[in-house]
């Protein structure tokens, strides 16, 4: 093995290292978000990149958005991973205002193609003054 093998081979460790770490950063790293609300809605937008509907678990609890995303790197034909440096394991929280009222089984999730995640959660029409509501717990789907 000559200077030159040795060189490259020490630079390509290294590389992957540094993806890797990379990596890392991001699957501990909350995913940017947006949280908007109308007269009858909170709609809530995540940044979800390169995920697709079956990869998201959208969770309502306690007045926070929960999203976990879980990744897969597709293959491509011909070529050799060299930085692996995007997360596969992403996560998101919004919380909601303190006084959001909210029936979150009635709420929707769409991903669109771009790789923006956004949760639809209306507010909650019988408003009676039960606090209880706003604890709710709810699980919605991501739809296509």
């Amino acid at each position: 093995m000559g200077l030159s093998d040795l060189r490259k081979s020490v630079g390509s460790v290294l590389y992957r290292q540094v993806g890797r770490a990379n990596g890392h950063v991001q699957n501990h790293r909350t995913l940017p978000v947006d949280v908007l609300e109308n007269e009858t809605a909170y709609q809530v937008v995540f940044d979800a990149p390169g995920a697709e509907p079956d990869d998201v678990q959208v969770r309502y609890l306690g007045g926070n958005v929960k999203i976990q995303i879980d990744r897969f790197r597709q293959y491509h034909e011909g070529y050799e991973m060299r930085f692996p440096g995007r997360g596969m394991e992403l996560d998101g929280e919004a919380e909601l205002p303190d006084d959001a009222i909210v029936d979150p089984d009635a709420g929707t999730a769409t991903l669109t193609e771009a790789g923006t995640l956004r949760i639809d959660i209306p507010k909650d029409s019988a408003v009676d003054g039960d606090a209880t509501d706003a604890t709710e717990t709810g699980e919605l789907t991501a739809d296509d």
